[in-house]
Order: C-alpha cells, then sequence, then structure tokens
C-alpha cells in the first residue's frame, strides 16, 4: 500500500502542495496592496504567451514558456496602454478588456492548432495535468534515498520545488519593504525604500509561480491560490507574520482536502468517474474563504 501510494498518489499531492503555497507567498502582499486582480490576469496573460511559444519550439518546456508568458505581459501592458490613452477610458476597464482577449486568443489558439503531440488543450490549461504527475520507477519511501530514483521524477516536482525555494528565499530577504510598501508606500518611499523596484519584483515573483505551475495545475489553482489563502488568512489575524504563515497551512490543507476528495469521494459515493483535482483544490480553498468570510474575527474587512 506505501509504494503504491509514493509512487500513485504522493507526487501529485506534493507538486500541488508546491505550487498552492508558492503562489499564496506573493499572493498576501498582493493582496493587502490591494492588487489581487494581478493573479487573475496573470493567469490570463500567461495562456497565449505558452501556447505561442509552443507553436515556436514544438515542445514544452521552461525556458520557452517563461519567456512566452514574459512576452504576452509585455504585450498587454502596451496594449493597455494604448487603450487607456487613445480610448480615454479607466485603468481597470482597460485592463479587463486586453486580459479577457488575451485569454480568449489563448484558447482560439489551442482549439485551432495540432497539440495533439503534448498534452495541451482547454481543459490542460484550465485544470493542468495534476492526475498524470506520477512516480510509475518508484518502488516505495526508499526510493527516496536513491539517485537513480529520484531522476525520474517528474520535472514539474523539481521546478515547482525549486519556485517554492525561491519565492520563500525573497519572502524573506525582502520581508521588511515587501511590509512597508504593503501597508504604506508612501512611507516606505520617504525613508528610501525601493518602493517601484520591490513592487515589480513582487508581481515578477508571481508570474514565475504562475508559469512554473501551468503545466501540472492550470490557471484555475494560480487564480485561487493567489487569492483565497491570504485572503482568507487576513480575515482570521491581524499579524502579518501569522497571516504569512497561516495562508501557507491553508494552502497546503487545501490542496490535501481537495486532492482526496477529488480521488476518492466519488469512488466512496458508488461513482465511477473521479473529479478534477486542480478544480476541487480551488473549491477547497474558496470553501475556506466563504467561512472565514462567515465567523472570521475579522469578516468586516470584507466590506
Amino acid at each position: 500500500m506505501g509504494s503504491e501510494f509514493v509512487a500513485l498518489g504522493l507526487t501529485p499531492i506534493l507538486i500541488a502542495a508546491f505550487a498552492s503555497m508558492a503562489c499564496a507567498l506573493p499572493g498576501n502582499f498582493l493582496v493587502l496592496r490591494k492588487q489581487a486582480l494581478i493573479g487573475d490576469a496573470i493567469s490570463h496573460v500567461v495562456l497565449p504567451g505558452i501556447v505561442v511559444a509552443y507553436l515556436l519550439t514544438g515542445k514544452l518546456s521552461t525556458w520557452p514558456m517563461m519567456i512566452g508568458a514574459a512576452g504576452a505581459a509585455v504585450t498587454s501592458v502596451i496594449l493597455i496602454e494604448m487603450i487607456k490613452r487613445l480610448g480615454q477610458i479607466e485603468y481597470g476597464a482597460a485592463m479587463g478588456v486586453v486580459f479577457t482577449a488575451m485569454f480568449a486568443a489563448g484558447v482560439l489558439l489551442l482549439e485551432q492548432s495540432d497539440t495533439s503531440r503534448v498534452h495541451l488543450d482547454v481543459e490542460h490549461a484550465l485544470f493542468g495535468n495534476l492526475e498524470t504527475l506520477i512516480w510509475l520507477q518508484s518502488d516505495g519511501w526508499a526510493s527516496f534515498l536513491r539517485f537513480e530514483d529520484l531522476a525520474q521524477l517528474p520535472p514539474q516536482f523539481v521546478r515547482m520545488f525549486m519556485v517554492l525555494l525561491i519565492t520563500s528565499a525573497f519572502t524573506y530577504v525582502f520581508w521588511r519593504p515587501l511590509v512597508l510598501i504593503s501597508f504604506d508606500e508612501a512611507y516606505a518611499r520617504t525613508i528610501g525604500a525601493r518602493a517601484t523596484i520591490i513592487g515589480f519584483l513582487l508581481v515578477v515573483l508571481a508570474t514565475m509561480a504562475a508559469v512554473a505551475a501551468f503545466d501540472a495545475v492550470g490557471s484555475i489553482i494560480v487564480i485561487a491560490m493567489i487569492l483565497c489563502p491570504p485572503a482568507t488568512a487576513r480575515l482570521l489575524t491581524n499579524d502579518i507574520k501569522t497571516q504569512v504563515l497561516l495562508s501557507l497551512f491553508l494552502a497546503l490543507s487545501a490542496t490535501l482536502v481537495g486532492y482526496i476528495t477529488a480521488g476518492y469521494l466519488p469512488l466512496w459515493l458508488g461513482f465511477s468517474n473521479t473529479l478534477s483535482a486542480a478544480g476541487m483544490i480551488a473549491t477547497v480553498s474558496g470553501l475556506l474563504l466563504a467561512i472565514s468570510a462567515i465567523y472570521g474575527r475579522h469578516r468586516n474587512r470584507i466590506t
């Protein structure tokens, strides 16, 4: 039983957990800065960039995906400024138009392109590929002690673990300026904090986590985890350190409960088909936010 769990269940759970926590970390500061919409925007912009990168290279690999996403982000910024200036409309409206249009363009590219050689389609873009990220070469917990077995881990495992380490290191090193620009950016500027640069790096960090997570968990978890665990934690505590740690715990809890529920609850109820793990993880995260909005100590903040 242990060998089967390690081979078929452990790596998807860990990859989802790494992705959830890597998205939740920068999400805390985006929520405090009232920039939570950026999480949704990133997930929309990432899709057409990744699809174009795949069409140009013929394969899904980290650097083409990162470059494609970065190119899409630059394009979106240019389009937003053009629409805002030429159309004389509010920035939020221009942002909504561009992000929606770019996501729709990405979906159309997926539908019209030959992506049969790899698992890249609309369902994959939304819900990822989590259930297939198994470790068949494993023969139990002892495989973690053998380098030849570790080399056979799904590439998403190493990628998401490294991204989680980078986001954790960034948060630790730049903790003070991140807190300052999140609560009082004007004061941060007066004492010499590079608020603009730190804010930009924060968005870059969230983008990196979104791009790295896209192949494994899709855009649904990226949106949910950048927003839901930090917002839930914000409704439960006033202390920023407690909020960040609590958001990580909530992201991990939503991952475990969501994955187990998606895989086993339908079978326990007598159904033959399981549910989408990524979709259920996002649903559990949303339910936790709803509960905290009703019963949380600081639920008045939603007003």
